[in-house]
């Protein structure tokens, strides 16, 4: 079944990509928790907040052309798939 043995490789390769991915892009909603956490009484919170909130969603669902954590779920979910395991 070598076959089998390595589909299941190239899912384990995929859901490493899309986890590195992610965590890169981590990095990005940190900067943007940073703007609040410096965030003074006279800075436009509400805007920086929504800014937050518009870095989370992009890091969520990829934006326009990646696949964010919705592409790790995808990979994760066929990686457990494939071991036979529920997701």
């Amino acid at each position: 079944m070598p076959a089998v043995d390595d589909e299941l490789q190239q899912a384990r390769e995929e859901l490493d990509k899309e986890f590195r991915q992610l965590r890169e892009n981590l990095e990005k909603i940190h900067e943007a928790v940073a703007k609040v956490d410096k965030a003074g009484p006279l800075d436009d919170v509400a805007q920086i907040l929504e800014d937050l909130e518009d870095t989370v969603k992009k890091v969520r669902t990829g934006g326009l052309i990646g696949g964010g954590a919705k592409g790790h779920k995808k990979a994760r979910e066929r990686y457990l798939e494939l071991q036979g395991k529920p997701t």
